[in-house]
């Protein structure tokens, strides 16, 4: 059962020794902080007051508070919890979820968690429930409270436990606002038991339980959640031929190896996760089958051990393992990242990937993705390594003696290295250049084509056995189709990226009298390409025209057609609002494109102090008069262009103090989803909120105030543009 990595210091735990996980025993005092202690009692406080068998936090990570770390767990051990040590906020996952969008994320079975998130249900087979909250602190969220029930638990939460999940949650994130500043993230998350360990006198209770259990005719074991031995009794020890302290404190896939089977380790899991009883056959050399029974609590496993009352099931107990197969922990977690690589979208989010998931997977300390390109060894991503160094392995020939990724790449073949030693025996200047100890060099190959190489490296010698070399050769094939996805993403993205900013104007204007800022986002998926424009067109020394648009459609067409209306307007600006309207819609429809577009048109007098405004079907501008509140310009629109050419565009005059602004914008800046569809008069409420929030700021800031405050800079499904203008 390798849930607890080979960590050989369990072999010397006796019994009562299991470890409370990868950050030392729970009680361990000298090391813990006040905010970590606090964190420790909110855990276990909020696991027992809801009823459930496990639960956890998620930290933010990282200077852009793009990840969520895993800092604290209880009631299952830190390797069944390994996949989600690091999360991207963007990833599809409950928790991420949570975070994202301020929710209660409650999932009911195996069946809901398939449905909603199927990357985590295919490395978590099992039965649960589990609810994600986001700790919604004074100003963002700190992260998010994750808790999980056993497959018991009812498959809808009731109005109360909701309610008991989500005050717990705020409850909690008080207590993060008020701890003070907190313990850095660790590499991996502590462990702490739901309850204090009982501790008894030696010679009371607890010898008269070992006495008792010695006395019957069925074998004892007790594991901790980590999987280690903390109890055997000598009945258990005979039927598994070790003596107790052969088998106290090792994991028993350790001290028996026909353990060591992907069935055992499965059931383990499920024990652990479902909080059910569960059971198997095993059979111990040469031909002796024994059954296991699992009971699992918050504290542990009670495990018995029998010999089989019925021919039928002995003869059906094959052995557990035949040959080296890949634990079922490396199994679940080639799964995870098979599922996690199908989400990565640039060669960005696969280096991220490769670098929060593979390499703690494997103990790793960094990585180097590499390409072919034109006979030479080109780095498309990296961690872990200084730039200096990068710098020098940057652009190596295929051929050179200084790395064996040229050859690696070249013969398909991958190379591990456990020691200088064993590099410098081929590639003696190898480990001089990055300073490293140990490395695994997998090609990245699809259909036969070299794609690149990845290298992942060690700080200290590492001796690469036969199950991780097959699993990060398998692991290859699936970073070598993610990276080639990458890579035409990338180049498609550069490509429309460039043909936008061909489209938009480089820079605004100046315009004496009247000040002006812009700003365009691409939609959050597709191309990032997108048909929303503005422009500020100069007509004479006291008389601009300001137009602002979107053509349907994230693709190139749509960027095409933007390019083209945005060309007859130039061309027809200067004449009265609604005329200009008028033409473009014309042509629009010579050009016989089933794409609409929207179009709102100000033509602006500077010296007359006023504005003259026409629609197509656009949303009406914000103004904000100095000591005013922001309002909606009240506007009576025509038709989107595309539809009725001939259709008479109203006009629509506006007085200008000076000092007014008007804020002109898309609806990929304002439409808000809900239950119900889409709200964009909440959006645009909120649009004025914020502009009346910071009345007098610099237009730049105000921009970036803007889009933070409708939520347009961290997640936008539409293009957004926006336009401000302040005489």
């Amino acid at each position: 059962m390798s849930v607890g990595g080979s960590d050989p210091a369990g072999a010397g735990r006796g019994a009562g020794g299991g470890s409370a996980g990868a950050g030392g025993p729970a009680g361990a005092g000298a090391g813990r902080t006040a905010g970590s202690w606090l964190l420790d009692e909110a855990l276990t406080a909020t696991i027992r007051r809801t009823g459930a068998s496990a639960g956890g936090f998620q930290l933010w990570e990282g200077p852009e508070r793009d990840l969520l770390a895993l800092v604290l767990l209880c009631g299952v051990s830190a390797e069944v919890a390994r996949p989600w040590y690091r999360i991207p906020l963007t990833a599809a996952t409950p928790v991420s979820d949570a975070v994202r969008e301020d929710r209660l994320v409650w999932i009911g079975s195996q069946e809901d968690l398939a449905h909603d998130y199927p990357q985590a249900a295919v490395s978590l087979p099992y039965e649960f429930c589990l609810a994600a909250a986001p700790l919604k602190g004074r100003g963002s969220a700190h992260g998010a409270l994750f808790l999980l029930w056993p497959a018991g638990h009812a498959h809808t939460a009731s109005p109360r436990e909701q309610h008991h999940i989500t005050a717990a949650a705020r409850r909690i994130a008080r207590t993060l606002d008020e701890a003070g500043p907190l313990p850095p993230v660790p590499e991996r998350p502590r462990v702490i038991p739901v309850t204090p360990p009982r501790t008894e006198d030696a010679g009371g209770p607890a010898q008269a339980a070992a006495d008792w259990a010695e006395r019957l005719p069925e074998g004892a074991l007790a594991l901790d959640l980590d999987g280690r031995v903390t109890f055997v009794d000598g009945t258990a020890a005979d039927l598994l031929g070790r003596s107790s302290g052969q088998l106290l404190g090792t994991w028993p896939w350790q001290s028996l190896p026909w353990l060591d089977a992907p069935l055992v380790e499965d059931r383990y899991r499920s024990a652990v996760l479902g909080r059910e009883p569960v059971e198997f056959t095993a059979l111990r050399p040469p031909d002796i089958p024994l059954r296991f029974q699992l009971y699992p609590d918050s504290s542990g496993i009670s495990v018995r051990v029998t010999r089989p009352a019925r021919h039928g099931e002995a003869a059906r107990a094959g052995p557990a393992a035949n040959g080296p197969v890949p634990h079922t922990g490396r199994i679940h977690q080639l799964l995870h990242l098979a599922a996690a690589m199908t989400e990565t979208v640039t060669v960005r989010d696969v280096v991220e990937l490769v670098a929060h998931q593979v390499l703690p997977a494997f103990g790793a300390d960094a990585l180097v993705l590499s390409a072919a390109d034109a006979g030479r060894l080109r780095i498309t991503g990296y961690h872990g390594y200084d730039p200096a160094t990068i710098e020098r392995l940057d652009g190596l020939p295929l051929g050179t003696g200084l790395t064996p990724a040229g050859q690696v790449l070249t013969d398909g073949v991958p190379a591990f290295f456990a020691d200088p030693a064993a590099m410098a025996r081929t590639h003696p200047g190898a480990s001089q250049i990055s300073g490293k100890q140990a490395w695994a060099f997998l090609p990245l190959t699809v259909s036969g084509r070299p794609v690149g190489c990845c290298i992942l490296s060690y700080e200290r010698p590492h001796a690469f056995t036969a199950d991780e070399r097959a699993v990060l050769t398998s692991l290859a094939g699936l970073i070598a189709q993610a990276l080639d996805r990458a890579r035409l993403h990338d180049a498609a993205h550069d490509l429309a990226h460039g043909l936008q900013q061909a489209l938009l104007p480089h820079s605004l204007p100046a315009v004496p009298g009247l000040q002006a800022a812009a700003r365009y986002l691409p939609a959050g998926h597709g191309m990032d390409i997108g048909g929303d424009f503005y422009d500020l067109i100069p007509l004479d020394s006291t008389t601009v025209a300001a137009v602002i648009g979107d053509v349907q459609g994230h693709n190139v067409a749509a960027a095409a057609l933007m390019g083209q209306v945005r060309t007859a307007i130039r061309a027809a600006a200067g004449a009265p609002p609604d005329a200009v309207l008028a033409r473009t819609g014309r042509l629009l429809a010579g050009l016989d494109t089933e794409l609409l577009v929207s179009c709102l048109y100000v033509h602006i007098d500077l010296s007359g102090r006023c504005a003259t405004l026409a629609s197509a079907g656009h949303p009406p501008p914000l103004v904000h008069a100095p000591g005013t509140p922001p309002r909606r310009v009240d506007l009576d629109p025509c038709p989107l262009l595309g539809i009725g050419a001939g259709t008479p565009c109203p006009v629509t005059r506006l007085e200008l103090a000076p000092g007014t602004l008007l804020t002109l914008y898309t609806d990929g800046l304002v439409e808000k989803p809900t239950a119900s569809g889409i709200d964009a008069e909440r959006g645009t409420d909120d649009l004025a909120a914020v502009l009346a929030r910071n009345d007098g700021a610099d237009l730049d800031e105000l921009i970036e105030a803007l889009l933070r405050g409708t939520g347009a800079a961290s997640a936008h499904a539409d293009d957004v543009a926006l336009l401000l203008l302040r005489l």
